[in-house]
């Protein structure tokens, strides 16, 4: 073990918090655009897996599984988005003591009040977004990590922001103990710490905005910063009651922006954690 992991380690037991599953070999080989897993099989997934990235088979066969699932109930269709869901260890992006249930469809809590969204809401969310390769896409609320890793695999220009510092700082040291594990793609990843209601201006404008906690409006200084075709995918609705909005920006002849939004759920209420930050006061 590093330094680097031995310090991980460290911090995220004092929580009480340790993460992931038991490090594994070093990944034999390093993603790039044209790696494909098989998509026609478990036995054949699982095995390509194992022997191409190291991952844990028990956890691949549960990733697998789950996949037909998010396949059955159409939560994603795209054959990129389907590689993105099956390249992502999501057991690396869960505290110990709910490894057992990584794959399960619902939420769970990573500590500091807030949790990793359900692998049906993720793939849904993700999908709808329409991310192409080349695609500048920032996420606003990084929380365990995962959903930015799940976009990796999608585009190698990604931003992040956390407002959580504590969280922020224990996010990016994981992205770097899984970079140096040879999860390469993760170095796409760009994070900081700050307040995600105003955006990232300095990398601004952005393709594709996701919004990954709830809140009763769609911030004004995202729109501004996602470009004309942009889209944002964002929980809109009072805390606990959301409904999953597509919204996409438009620029008329005259040069004036609007915004279509449609419901990625049908109406459905979802629940997330809120949207918190200084735009409160």
């Amino acid at each position: 073990m590093n330094r680097r992991d031995l310090l991980l380690g460290a911090a995220a037991a004092a929580a009480g918090l340790a993460f992931g599953a038991p490090a594994s070999a070093n990944v034999a080989a390093p993603f790039d655009w044209s790696l494909w897993p098989p998509m026609t099989g478990r036995d054949a997934f699982v095995a390509w897996m194992r022997e191409k990235r190291g991952e844990d088979a028990g956890f691949l066969g549960q990733r697998w599984d789950r996949y037909l699932q998010l396949i059955a109930h159409n939560d994603v269709w795209d054959e990129t988005d389907k590689r993105a869901f099956l390249m992502t260890p999501r057991e690396e992006f869960v505290t110990a003591d709910n490894l057992s249930r990584v794959y399960e469809w619902h939420h769970l809590n990573i500590g500091f009040g807030v949790t990793i969204t359900g692998p049906h809401t993720v793939a849904r969310m993700t999908n709808t977004l329409a991310v192409k390769h080349g695609d500048k896409v920032l996420e606003i609320g990084t929380g365990s990590g995962y959903q930015s890793a799940y976009l990796s695999y999608l585009t190698d220009r990604l931003w992040s922001i956390e407002i959580i510092p504590a969280l922020a700082q224990r996010t990016r040291a994981l992205y770097d103990t899984l970079i140096a594990r040879g999860y390469g793609e993760y170095r796409a990843i760009q994070t900081k710490n700050a307040d995600g209601y105003y955006g990232w201006s300095e990398a601004a404008p952005f393709d594709k905005i996701i919004v990954t906690c709830g809140i009763d409006h769609i911030p004004p200084p995202l729109l501004q910063q996602l470009v004309p075709g942009g889209i944002m995918v964002i929980p809109v609705g009072p805390p606990g009651a959301q409904h999953v909005i597509k919204a996409v920006k438009t620029q008329g002849p005259d040069g004036a922006f609007s915004v279509t939004r449609s419901d990625i759920y049908g109406g459905a209420i979802i629940p997330f954690v809120p949207f918190t930050g200084g735009h409160q006061s």
